[in-house]
């Protein structure tokens, strides 16, 4: 298939919120696993191409969007502004769930996470200061475009002073962590259910 890499553009909306639910399972396709199939891309990739959409790679072919990478230069105003911009529309229109934590649904912990944002993590934001997402669907998968993407990524943070970045994955995601350490990641620090990777960028 003929892809290309190109900047996001807002016509792209749809089609990314797609990738992210049909990758939302430790890149798997989520669908069966939330009720509301825009959940995902509320919390993981909306906020990006609303926000920062200057550091938004999609990777297209002639059928639609197939994968994406997704930066924020500087966590810490990025997360600010998410608080202030971009939650407060979803809160008014979501439910913030009640009643026992262990009956939630998938959706309904979510649901929680747009009320009750925890944007902490133990990454020196000093020496990481930006982070990323990148998701391909299957048919874009083995064909080397995720390297390409992170090379697109990494070279926009590098061009703006970035001083390196990070991103979080899932324990039992091998895939990602394989293709992390092919790209020039390295562990930053492994908790019970995730493990944070970063690279150094100057």
């Amino acid at each position: 298939m003929a892809f290309s890499i190109r900047p996001y553009k807002a016509k792209d909306f749809s089609a990314v919120y797609t990738v992210c639910l049909k990758t939302g399972d430790s890149r798997d396709d989520a669908t069966s696993l939330y009720s509301d199939p825009d959940i995902l891309g509320h919390l993981y990739a909306g906020p990006y191409v609303t926000l920062e959409p200057e550091l938004a790679f999609v990777l297209a072919d002639k059928e639609s969007v197939a994968g994406y990478i997704l930066g924020a230069f500087d966590t810490e105003r990025f997360n600010e502004r998410y608080k202030l911009e971009w939650l407060p529309p979803l809160q008014a229109k979501l439910p913030d769930p009640t009643g026992e934590r262990s009956n939630w649904s998938a959706t309904e912990r979510l649901y929680h996470e747009i009320h009750h944002p925890d944007l902490s993590d133990p990454i020196d934001r000093t020496r990481y200061p930006s982070h990323l997402h990148i998701d391909l669907l299957p048919r874009a998968q083995g064909q080397g475009w995720g390297r390409k993407l992170m090379s697109t990524l990494l070279g926009e943070l590098r061009r703006r002073g970035s001083a390196g970045v990070y991103l979080g994955l899932g324990r039992n995601n091998q895939r990602a962590y394989q293709f992390y350490k092919k790209v020039g990641f390295s562990v930053l620090l492994e908790e019970p259910n995730e493990v944070y990777m970063g690279q150094v960028l100057h």
